[in-house]
């Protein structure tokens, strides 16, 4: 099927189940990760352990990517999707006990990243393998845009229930959200086989990894995929610590941006034109967030934040590439190593963004992680032409 619309994607079978099943799973993190982000806080009155605990689940990622990920393409779909959506429920009811110990909410954090590093392949890869090839941007393009719709609507739900309630309550809402995934992926999907033979294993996940970073153009795009928007989430990390009022409104502006990027890369830019706006993007991605170091009142940092946020668009046509880039029978591998390496980006940049604030203050820091993400932007570039350059010779020579 080509020139795909948004309503025929619906008309794809097990589309819309993964789908809704995902905008469980997106609201329960959402909503979770602000209840513990501010239940740290206040605990701990840390930016850095702030910080740790809404993206610390994503520092785990390199470990799943590393020993779990060849499980992406060699589990049942529906069964390790359903499975997912129950341990993070389980993980989610541990978090809201009450007497929990920092301690022990970084433990089973630790455990949610290890767990969570199966998803992104298993969800992603069955996505490209429901949606034929040309399907697989608009699709990610919606799914990214619901995405960005429920952090808008569980941000703000998020911030106004932690603020007149107190964050456990919160705690299990998300619990109860991440059931509900797990029974729509139950119910709604049909039992596919694995996309690919052979049993799941730390061998298998270290000679695919191996041969999928082995091309050069691959590597950089996995790269161009981890870093400028990883480092940019550690501006977002610090929301609770520039303005813990606000942070609810500084998410939801953000996931907004986030959104509106998404629609215009995903439908209404040309496929020509997307490709030369990776970079353009990128850059946007970073360049707001500079402003925080001068303390904005709140409507123009909001609005810095849903413009900053517009840049992450540029994600869909990476990703795009790297399909383009990947055979088949490791798409979902490929889809997973792309989203582990980029939570645990995220993750050590929330780390990385919270120590710098512990010595300096959250403005600076933002300040700090926004220039570096520009620094590896403009670097990506300069190493994209590079590659180009043997090939172009290549070319006029044959």
């Amino acid at each position: 099927m080509t020139g795909h619309t948004y309503r025929q994607l619906f008309r794809v079978p097990e589309f819309t189940p993964l789908f809704l099943a995902a905008a469980a799973q997106t609201a329960a993190g959402t909503v979770s990760g602000l209840a513990l982000g501010t239940l740290v806080y206040r605990a701990t009155d840390s930016p850095l352990l702030s910080a740790v605990s809404m993206f610390g689940p994503s520092l785990a990622q390199v470990l799943g990517a590393t020993f779990f990920l060849s499980g992406a393409d060699r589990l049942p779909p529906r069964s390790a999707l359903t499975g997912l959506s129950l341990a993070f429920a389980v993980a989610t009811a541990v978090l809201a006990l009450p007497g929990l110990p920092v301690w022990g909410v970084f433990a089973v954090v630790l455990l949610q990243g290890l767990v969570a590093s199966l998803g992104g392949g298993v969800r992603w890869g069955l996505l490209n393998e429901i949606l034929s090839k040309d399907g697989y941007l608009p699709g990610r393009s919606l799914f990214n845009m619901l995405n960005g719709l429920m952090q808008i609507i569980g941000f703000a739900t998020g911030g106004v229930l932690v603020s007149t309630l107190s964050p456990r309550p919160v705690l299990l809402l998300a619990t109860l959200l991440y059931a509900v995934a797990a029974l729509v992926t139950r119910l709604g999907l049909t039992a596919r086989p694995p996309r690919a033979s052979g049993r799941p294993s730390v061998a298998e996940t270290r000679r695919t990894n191996a041969l999928l970073w082995s091309s050069r153009p691959r590597r950089l795009t996995f790269l161009g995929l981890w870093l400028p928007n990883g480092l940019v989430v550690g501006c977002e990390a610090l929301y609770v610590s520039y303005d813990a009022d606000a942070a609810g409104t500084l998410f939801a502006c953000g996931a907004l941006g986030m959104l509106a990027g998404d629609a215009t890369v995903g439908r209404l830019v040309p496929a020509a034109l997307r490709r030369r706006l990776v970079t353009p993007l990128l850059l946007l991605l970073a360049t707001p967030y500079l402003l925080f170091v001068l303390h904005p009142a709140l409507p123009i940092a909001a609005a810095c934040a849903a413009l900053a946020s517009v840049g992450f668009g540029a994600s869909l046509v990476q990703q795009e590439r790297l399909m383009a880039l990947t055979p088949p029978e490791l798409s979902g591998h490929a889809l997973g190593l792309h989203s582990a390496g980029m939570l645990t980006t995220q993750g050590v940049s929330a780390a990385l963004a919270g120590g710098v604030a512990q010595l300096t203050s959250p403005a600076a820091a933002m300040a700090v992680m926004a220039l570096t993400s520009i620094a590896v932007t403009s670097a990506l570039k300069f190493a994209a032409r590079t590659e180009a350059v043997p090939e172009a010779q290549a070319a006029s020579a044959g």
